[in-house]
């Protein structure tokens, strides 16, 4: 009661407001405490002249605003002022629906009261709420300012709603006058809403553009794939003499490393540090991310080294440059390193981390990132996703799949990895019975890495009839016209299966061709046993200035030594060492004596073993041994015997090598007699195994996959 006289002392009460406070539920919220009550009181006491306005700001936590808001309804002293004094406090602590509550119970608030609801609804990130209060404000009001304008179109922007953002665009045309903040968030707006055209007008209309003009404008182009247009907007920008901050340089970073321009983002890095900007994580992440794109990783480093703090954010974009750029083994070295051990990763370090130890195919490493992921409780859909192709990788596909079963929403993601495990590391037809799952499911679609992990399936299996399927699907879904693997995998499907012109098919009808894509046509025509179709190929990708790699110097010589065409074989074989400076690995070599032993030039190929620069392997001796099979040179396969199990004493599948040329020459009592040695020196070959194609009833068939293709 003593609250109620000292403001009935101050406050003028002619006549008593009818109470229009909406109910409110007090129960199982914080409740104040009587020390909060006394010494809020005791505040009041201490002012008796200060209004109702003031005394409200002296309520220090949610219970004594509540408690003085009581007595206000109790005695009658609310007004429109005094309600949205206390939108102003429920919403400081933390409490919008209670101040949406206070809004909604005044008959008549004005524009002060509408611009003080949005702001508490932008502070709390409430944007939908911001757009529906704007509309019922434009049904009550005719007033309007920058200060809603900039934060309605905000909200739009983050909600993507490009509807409401052009009705307030009218707005501000009709009302004029819009300053610098308006323009920017129109700008902004329309560019989020991926229409870069109507950002472009409302910039060129923009009188006065400041760095937060230009910045706008231009991360806008690069998040719209419009990165090249970026980088002249920033020349046109320095033009006028407008120094660009933190974000304007993150961008057109970013702008480089998607156009994979690393001569302007080594000039952008010496512009940063010229002009003295500070590296913060948004630069620092887009430095590394563009050296790592732009196949640089030492600068990469460079830059990682250099910082003179470094954060979570920079520890994880060198981890994921590391894992991206095929330097798995650096990853898990900077992950292990003491130096970095009160950083606690988060899901992109631990989903990074994953793919580095799948890589290398370090179970032990991935079994305890695994842990430490559920540890922190970093088990959001990154992370399942990288397990599941972890485990696939590392050939423990029983987990994969158990981790796949296990998780309640997947995504295209998930899928994919799955059926690409079992599509790499077997059983192969295990991804077609699950691509017939995903198929299904009604709230995934397969997309281009799911439709190249089948039609490898199917190329390992030899399923004509589903991979047929898969092609008419492909070309149904348009994927493979616009993906480059759709094609390359469905051309080396063809390829082995036998159908070479089903093959060049795939590959004339293709726009984009890469590396891989010349191989695989090339290798097909290798494996059908046209030399000629091969070399003629390799031709034809030259004159189109592709760059050979060395898979494709594999395949031509692997063509060359199933025709028998040795001289040819030889010129490439120079061609690549000498033209293209490529140092010969062991593939290359197996070629080079399969091309010899088959041709029945032995001594030959002997001698070109025995001035190898590297040690022979099983593939090598194997090739060796076929050809002396062939042209039954036992005495030079004796030799290479010979020289062969002192190298590997211990090793299975050269004593095979050597029983299998006995069995060519019909010397059995020999071949039992390796047999036996194996035996008693515990060697076990392991076991061959062939595919039969059977459509059985009530039971998976590749039948059923071509059904729902």
């Amino acid at each position: 009661m003593k609250l109620i006289s000292l403001l009935q002392r101050h406050v003028s009460r002619t006549k008593k407001p009818k109470l229009q406070l909406r109910f409110f539920s007090y129960t199982n919220q914080q409740t104040p405490t009587q020390h909060e009550l006394d010494q809020t009181f005791a505040s009041f006491h201490s002012l008796p002249s200060i209004p109702c306005l003031n005394l409200l700001g002296l309520c220090k936590s949610t219970g004594s605003l509540k408690a003085f808001h009581a007595l206000l309804i109790v005695d009658g002293l609310t007004n429109d002022k005094c309600n949205t004094k206390l939108v102003s406090m429920y919403g400081s602590f933390g409490h919008v629906k209670y101040a949406r509550s206070v809004f909604d119970s005044m008959p008549n608030p004005d524009f002060y009261s509408f611009q003080v609801m949005i702001r508490w609804y932008f502070l709390n990130d409430l944007y939908k709420d911001i757009v529906e209060f704007y509309k019922c404000m434009r049904k009550r009001l005719k007033e309007h300012d920058n200060f809603v304008f900039s934060k309605v179109l905000k909200a739009c922007c983050e909600l993507r709603d490009i509807d409401e953002g052009r009705k307030v665009h009218c707005e501000i045309v009709k009302v004029g006058g819009p300053d610098s903040f308006v323009l920017t968030g129109l700008v902004d707006m329309y560019a989020k809403c991926r229409d870069i055209g109507s950002s472009r007008q409302v910039f060129d209309e923009t009188l006065d553009k400041n760095v937060v003009s230009w910045t706008s404008m231009i991360a806008g182009y690069v998040q719209n794939d419009c990165a090249q247009e970026g980088l002249v907007l920033f020349n046109r920008m320095r033009e006028g003499f407008v120094e660009g901050n933190q974000i304007t340089l993150g961008s057109l970073v970013t702008a480089c490393a998607k156009l994979r321009a690393l001569h302007q983002g080594k000039w952008l890095h010496g512009y940063i540090l010229k002009i003295g900007i500070e590296l913060n994580s948004h630069l620092v992440t887009a430095l590394l991310d563009m050296y790592v794109k732009c196949g640089n990783i030492r600068d990469a480093r460079s830059v990682f080294d250099e910082l003179c703090s470094i954060d979570l954010v920079s520890w994880t974009a060198m981890i994921v440059g590391y894992t991206q750029s095929g330097y798995p083994d650096k990853a898990l070295k900077l992950f292990t390193d003491r130096k970095w051990a009160d950083f606690f990763p988060n899901h992109v370090t631990i989903a990074s981390v994953l793919s580095a130890s799948a890589q290398l195919g370090n179970l032990n490493m991935g079994r305890m990132v695994h842990s430490l992921g559920i540890r922190l409780g970093l088990e959001d859909y990154t992370v399942i996703n990288a397990l599941v192709d972890m485990y696939a990788k590392c050939h423990v596909i029983a987990d994969a799949r158990y981790i796949f079963e296990t998780t309640s929403e997947k995504d295209v993601i998930a899928w994919n990895s799955i059926i690409s495990g079992y599509s790499q590391n077997g059983p192969a037809y295990a991804s077609l019975e699950l691509f017939h799952q995903m198929r299904l499911d009604d709230n995934v679609s397969p997309d281009a890495v799911t439709l190249v992990s089948v039609i490898s399936a199917c190329a390992s299996l030899g399923a004509v009839q589903v991979g047929s399927s898969l092609h008419a699907y492909s070309t149904k879904q348009g994927l493979l016209s616009s993906n480059v693997y759709v094609g390359t995998a469905l051309l080396n499907f063809y390829a082995k299966c036998g159908d070479a012109q089903s093959a060049r098919m795939v590959f004339d009808a293709m726009r984009e061709k890469n590396t891989v894509t010349w191989s695989a046509m090339i290798g097909g025509y290798g494996m059908q046993g046209d030399g000629g179709g091969s070399l003629a190929l390799f031709s034809d990708m030259l004159n189109e200035e592709v760059q050979p790699n060395e898979v494709i110097f594999t395949t031509i010589l692997s063509a060359c030594s199933h025709t028998g065409m040795v001289g040819e074989g030889w010129k490439c074989f120079y061609s690549m060492c000498r033209d293209f400076k490529f140092v010969p690995s062991m593939k290359h070599y197996v070629c080079m004596v399969d091309l010899l032993a088959r041709a029945g030039r032995l001594e030959e190929a002997l001698e070109f073993m025995e001035n190898m620069p590297i040690e022979p392997d099983v593939s090598l001796f194997g090739a060796f041994l076929h050809g002396c099979g062939l042209y039954s040179r036992f005495d030079l396969g004796e030799v290479m015997i010979k020289k062969m199990l002192e190298l590997h004493p211990d090793k299975a599948c050269y004593y095979v090598l050597v029983s299998n040329l006995y069995a060519s020459d019909g010397r059995w009592i020999r071949v039992n007699q390796v047999r036996e040695l194996m035996k008693q020196r515990g060697l076990s070959k392991s076991p061959g195994c062939s595919l039969v194609d059977l459509d059985i009833a009530n039971d998976f068939s590749f039948s059923r996959v071509v059904s729902l293709a």
